[in-house]
């Protein structure tokens, strides 16, 4: 079995679901993928359910009606777009937060779930997981679970490309050279 063929069996069409919403991205313009899928063309791959994005900011809101016309559901909150497609586990996540449009100009290829996809660069990549780690830290409502997770990632890419300790916390950078 393919990790594409066990990714859509664990998340009951969540590969298909993204190449959907993939194609769908393509059509409107600039888009890359960040978070945990991202950082997974990095390094080894770990399992996720999520599926982070960012897209030119004019065009979320006619992205976000055209993937609502192919049947997914999408919810606004405060710093996301969420859309979902029935029956599936993929949880897709559109930032809205506008320090990651910067990301769109240095993206580049690779190839996730076996489709071709743009995908913000190692150190955007590696940005975006600190501000995921740093701003949300002090959320209350995040779930510590969550939290680790984006350590876990930071984690991962240093010990592939030790030069990015050099943009972590002291905290994080003194817990990773203690191995």
């Amino acid at each position: 079995m393919t990790a594409v063929e066990a990714f859509e069996l664990i998340t009951q069409g969540g590969a298909t679901d993204f190449a959907r919403v993939i194609a769908a991205c393509e059509s409107f313009g600039p888009y890359c993928l960040i978070g945990g899928l991202a950082v997974n063309c990095y390094v080894e791959p770990v399992y996720t359910l999520d599926a982070d994005l960012v897209m030119i900011a004019a065009s979320l809101p006619a992205l976000t009606a055209d993937l609502r016309e192919k049947g997914f559901k999408t919810e606004g909150h405060a710093n996301s777009v969420n859309a979902t497609a029935a029956g599936s586990d993929l949880r897709i996540q559109f930032t809205t937060d506008q320090r990651y449009q910067a990301f769109l100009t240095r993206s580049v290829d690779a190839k996730v779930l076996g489709i071709h996809v743009r995908v913000a660069s190692l150190q955007d990549v590696t940005q975006g997981k600190l501000w995921d780690e740093l701003w949300n830290d002090g959320d209350p409502r995040r779930r510590l679970s969550k939290r680790k997770n984006d350590e876990l990632d930071l984690i991962r890419l240093a010990e592939a490309y030790p030069e990015l300790k050099s943009l972590y916390p002291d905290e994080l950078r003194e817990q990773i050279d203690r191995g």
